[in-house]
């Protein structure tokens, strides 16, 4: 029996598979829905390795895409 932690896994990444393919229909939203689907997994990875982990979102930590 899957946990909480992976049943989320799984539809945060569907949610992003499906942000991925409004993106290669829709160039108007293209942008948007590939930053969509990269948070997504993201988010989807971190409940995987770490169900109970924190998420600092005070405005001084950098943007995910700052550490790129």
């Amino acid at each position: 029996m899957p946990t909480h932690a992976e049943v989320a896994a799984d539809l945060l990444r569907a949610a992003a598979t499906f942000f991925r393919n409004i993106a290669d229909t829709n160039q108007e939203l293209k942008e948007q829905m590939e930053t969509n689907a990269e948070t997504y997994d993201v988010i989807a990875q971190l409940v995987t390795s770490d169900p109970n982990g924190e998420l600092d979102l005070s405005e001084d930590q950098p943007a995910a895409n700052d550490e790129k």
